[in-house]
């Protein structure tokens, strides 16, 4: 490791730089490429205190520590006026394999004069203010762009009384179900529009969602595009603490969310608090908050809830739907979601906890981690570890932009994982195939003090927006 390159890491001092290159040297030792070690160098200096108990980057991350303790900004995060903080809150990261766009985004998070605490999970990736995979408490504000444009978007499963077997015997029937029962892509809709109570809600808490009520009507009961998908799996439960037996089951897992007015919710109240914090800078911009004591705070927050409702009432209509098509009950269900904004009590005092792409891990609650259309979901219980705000990872995470992988990748260099795991691809973007994702197995081992697996569902047939869709994710 050259001095050059440990000084652009920010590595100034020479005492630094002598033990970053001893334990550089002693991670090659124990196996780390050259480029991972190098990349552990960067994402410590960003972080020391969540490596201080590791036994091999343990040293470096302590004398790091220890000369950052007055935790001051980089002087790019120092801005003056109403807005300015000289200090940032503290965050705490999980995982290794996570970018440095990302991890300065959590920083830039934590540097806002709302902010609380924060944490990121182990398969964060790059999102617009927060990261996908970012967790941020605020005193008394909510932040839209920390929630997402994706309002209230989750995961659901259902087990139904059918075997799997199904699966091998018959997978013309479930194929048509999913093809029936739902619409993929950004404009989808139904006609006729499927009905649940959502809609007899006061959708006049706000002026959009007012004006969007038939749109999101219309959209009721379809899965949108992006990372969303429907399939069908088996499900094998290993633990009698769930309400169904041990054993192997037939399952339908769906991710989606609040589709367009979702969407349009985020942008509208989003303009209006940029639009109240004009001096924010621009790597700011999109974390800029409402207070909840005003009017549009409110009004936001109202329409968050709406939006959760609205998003599960989709779930809904497509377990229930499907379960109809196939003529089999269903026994069984679980669900969670993820970007969305929670009033809970931490550290003694209540916050407002963003989970952008995070999942709620209170101890003993259960939910649903997916990984990706050739890699296992896992069904677990979370530990409520308070240094997470007691949350955990919602998937894998990309490892690859969608515009990389449509120049860099084909079909044909995953044909044999898929043929190999068994799996059906009704429709998908080359931008959704298991190569742009982490390995949901790595992330799993990574957030060990914060799930723990109950069930493991594995993937079998799976629908997901067609090539060439908008992603709404």
């Amino acid at each position: 490791m050259k001095e050059k390159e440990l000084i652009q890491i920010g590595y100034t001092s020479k005492e630094l730089r002598e033990i970053a290159k001893q334990v550089f040297n002693r991670a090659i030792n124990e196996g780390y490429s050259k480029k991972d070690a190098k990349r552990m160098l960067r994402v410590i200096i960003r972080n020391p205190i969540a490596f201080i108990q590791d036994n091999l980057w343990g040293e470096l991350a302590k004398k790091l520590h220890a000369g950052n303790r007055e935790n001051k900004l980089p002087i790019h995060h120092e801005y003056s006026g109403e807005i300015g903080r000289t200090t940032r809150a503290p965050y705490k990261i999980w995982g290794t394999d996570i970018d440095l766009e990302s991890i300065q985004q959590i920083h830039n998070a934590c540097s806002l004069p709302i902010s609380v605490r924060g944490a990121l999970m182990p398969d964060a990736h790059v999102g617009y203010g927060l990261p996908i995979g970012g967790v941020l408490a605020t005193n008394n504000a909510v932040i839209p762009f920390a929630v997402g444009v994706d309002i209230a978007c989750r995961v659901k499963m259902s087990v139904f009384d059918l075997s799997p077997m199904i699966i091998e015997e018959n997978p013309s029937k479930l194929r048509k179900s999913i093809e029936q029962e739902t619409r993929f892509g950004v404009g989808s809709t139904f006609t006729p529009r499927r009905y649940h109570p959502v809609m007899d809600l006061n959708w006049n808490i706000s002026p959009v969602t007012k004006e969007n009520k038939d749109k999101a009507w219309d959209q009721l009961g379809t899965s949108g595009s992006g990372n969303h998908f429907v399939e069908f799996g088996i499900l094998e439960i290993f633990t009698d603490e769930l309400p169904v037996p041990q054993g192997f089951y037939l399952a339908l897992l769906t991710h989606s969310g609040s589709r367009g007015t979702g969407a349009l919710v985020c942008e509208y109240y989003s303009k209006i608090a940029r639009q109240r914090l004009r001096n924010l800078p621009h790597e700011l911009q999109h974390l800029a908050w409402l207070s909840l004591e005003g009017h549009d705070g409110q009004e936001y927050w109202e329409s968050m809830q709406l939006m959760g409702k609205y998003a599960q009432a989709n779930h809904e209509c497509i377990h229930t739907h499907i379960s109809k098509n196939l003529g089999v009950p269903i026994i069984w269900t679980i669900e969670n979601h993820h970007n969305f904004a929670w009033k809970e009590i931490h550290d003694g005092k209540e916050v407002i906890v963003h989970r952008k792409g995070a999942t709620p891990a209170e101890r003993g609650q259960l939910g649903i981690i997916p990984g990706s259309m050739a890699s296992p979901a896992f069904i677990v219980k979370g530990l409520g570890n308070e240094e997470s705000l007691c949350s955990a990872a919602h998937g894998a995470g990309r490892l690859m932009s969608r515009t990389q992988a449509k120049k860099t990748l084909s079909w044909k260099k995953v044909e044999y994982l898929l043929k190999e795991q068994k799996v059906h691809v009704i429709t998908a973007g080359i931008d959704e195939i298991p190569l742009v994702y982490k390995d949901i197995h790595k992330v799993m081992k990574e957030q060990e003090d914060l799930v723990i697996p109950l069930a493991v569902f594995h993937p079998r047939i799976v629908k997901m927006a067609p090539a060439g869709e908008k992603p709404e994710d």
